[in-house]
């Protein structure tokens, strides 16, 4: 593969000034230089439909985040040890889409800072530290959070793996589990594997719609019976809606509500004011009250007013474009288009999602359903030469990862489908 020169250009100053294994995108890395709601061009000029990031929510540039930026950086931006309206305003905002428990919030930067606040405040909340998540998934990158990876295990750290137990990511295609029953049968021993080492259960982390471990078709409620086992425990489930809130389900606000379950902790990141670094933890009164006690916890840039004016725009911006309910409209249409490709090609073995998240999971073979894993990425890669972006997940890294920004229209998804349909027709299933 050759490079055009400015690329390779890039590539070589990285590996010098950021050290080596920074990872990109693609085959032939992109060089983006602008975006604009669900569009991003690069250094030559050639126009991309973005089917990928959901970290610009609302668009790419979106006129009123930008403005709201804009307006408070010229005005005030310093920490919260200082009174000010805007981080009130926002909590207040953020909480009220929420169950009525869910009353108290911290803001961080990154998601990451979030789970781990989260994983803190449950130990203070139960006195004890063991930790139950699924095994394909990603949660952060702290010391602390990292640990929660079983997808890119950390090979240096601190030694707290011990407070950690995983159970097997669910998969509605391989080994249905309809009402939850089985997964949570699963966290039931490992539950009870914790409470037998002597460190006891704290809480389960679980992203509510799994979307690193490739979105499972699950009906509506499914979350509830896991959720039982956790608080007659007496554990805490903590719901990480960094990729799944925000309206994306396109039924719901939040997909821990799709699911059926209201979270004891709550943790958001990326999505939440567009692209600027905001994360947050919402919890109820009693649970934060019991964190600020043991941890004192302060974040300089946690909660500035540039970043609540950012997040705040992002609220209003998908209320007064009704964003969710344009999710739901795309997002069905979107699934369609995709079943009608499955009744077309034989490696689509199996095609899901709700709202603005949606793919299909790419098999060498309908009846052994053996991933295919190479064949998607070389879809993703000739896809990316035709001006399409997106990418893959899952265990096995063979379904297709469509998760655009929450204005995607149908033209835009009939692009995307239109595209892919040309793609699988001239992409050899083997090599």
């Amino acid at each position: 593969m050759t490079l055009p020169p400015k690329s390779a250009e890039l590539v070589e100053r990285r590996a010098k000034l950021l050290g080596p294994n920074v990872s990109t995108f693609y085959d032939e890395p992109l060089h983006i230089v602008k975006g604009e709601g669900v569009w991003l061009w690069d250094a030559d000029g050639r126009k991309y439909l973005d089917c990928y990031n959901n970290v610009p929510h609302v668009g790419h540039c979106n006129p009123r985040v930008v403005d709201a930026i804009c307006r408070q950086a010229s005005t005030l931006n310093t920490h919260t040890r200082y009174l000010h309206d805007g981080i009130l305003d926002y909590v207040e905002k953020l909480t009220g889409t929420m169950d009525a428990s869910l009353d108290t919030a911290i803001l961080t930067c990154t998601g990451s800072e979030a789970n781990d606040i989260a994983l803190r405040m449950a130990e203070g909340m139960t006195g004890k530290r063991g930790i139950i998540a699924t095994d394909a998934t990603y949660h952060g990158n702290t010391s602390l959070v990292s640990q929660l990876s079983k997808s890119n295990v950390p090979t240096v750290g601190f030694g707290l793996d011990q407070y950690f137990r995983f159970v097997e990511a669910p998969d509605s295609y391989r080994t249905p589990d309809p009402d939850g029953r089985k997964f949570a049968d699963a966290v039931a021993e490992q539950i009870a594997e914790h409470e037998k080492s002597g460190i006891g259960f704290a809480a389960l982390v679980v992203c509510p719609y799994f979307l690193n471990e490739g979105f499972p078709d699950h009906p509506d409620g499914w979350l509830k019976p896991v959720a039982e086992v956790v608080h007659k425990a007496g554990g805490l489930l903590i719901c990480d809606e960094v990729q799944s809130g925000f309206g994306r389900t396109g039924t719901h606000m939040w997909a821990h509500q799709k699911m059926g379950v209201v979270p004891d902790i709550m943790t958001m990141g990326k999505p939440m004011a567009n692209g600027h670094p905001v994360g947050g933890v919402v919890t109820r009164s009693e649970a934060l009250t019991t964190f600020r006690k043991g941890y004192r916890y302060f974040n300089t840039f946690g909660g500035n007013p540039v970043s609540c004016a950012a997040a705040m725009a992002v609220l209003e911006e998908i209320e007064d474009k009704n964003l969710v309910a344009n999710a739901k409209v795309v997002g069905d249409h979107a699934r369609a288009r995709m079943s009608a490709l499955q009744q077309k090609y034989d490696f689509i073995g199996d095609v899901r999602g709700s709202g603005l998240i949606f793919g299909a999971e790419m098999v060498l073979d309908r009846q052994s359903k053996e991933p295919a894993s190479e064949f998607t990425d070389r879809v993703i890669n000739a896809m990316r030469h035709r001006g399409i972006i997106h990418s893959k997940l899952g265990r096995h890294k063979n379904t297709l990862k469509i998760r655009p920004p929450m204005p995607f229209s149908k033209e835009n998804a009939d692009l995307l489908f239109d595209t892919l349909d040309e793609v699988l027709a001239e992409t050899p299933l083997t090599l």
